[in-house]
């Protein structure tokens, strides 16, 4: 039996894109990937990203916002940086730890643009639509994307 490839999404503050991906590789990968979400920072989690993940199938309402210097120690097989500053700010990880860039927009930043251009609740909410959707179209990509980066 082949081991399962261990990953971890990285973001900012693991409140909302990573944590996005992190549901979507349980839910689609989970036979093939072992996977972790982390921040540079924790921000604790994003209640829009838990609705619209939710709307979709996935449940990561028990998912707890966690800083990457807790895991590591894990022996990631690959850190993928689904933000600008993860990637920029990526600490090393030990052993044979590939780190691979996938940037996906900030939900909260566009929501927070909608708003101050009159956009409605459901607009704001839109925009975690969006980046739900697109990070899923990544996820089910998962593992051959990682070999090719």
């Amino acid at each position: 039996m082949q081991s399962k490839i261990k990953v971890l999404m990285l973001c900012t503050g693991n409140s909302c894109r990573s944590q996005m991906a992190e549901g979507w590789a349980r839910k689609l990968k989970g036979d093939q990937i072992e996977v972790w979400s982390a921040g540079i920072e924790t921000h604790g989690m994003n209640p829009n990203a838990i609705q619209v993940m939710a709307e979709a199938g996935v449940d990561i309402s028990a998912h707890t916002s966690k800083n990457v210097k807790t895991l590591l120690n894990v022996g990631f097989d690959y850190v993928v940086t689904v933000c600008g500053n993860a990637d920029e700010t990526c600490p090393s990880f030990p052993g044979n730890t590939r780190k691979i860039h996938v940037g996906f927009d900030d939900p909260p930043k566009l929501a927070k643009e909608i708003a101050a251009r009159g956009g409605s609740a459901q607009e704001q909410l839109d925009a975690y639509r969006k980046v739900r959707d697109e990070i899923r179209k990544w996820v089910e990509t998962l593992p051959n994307s990682l070999f090719m980066s």
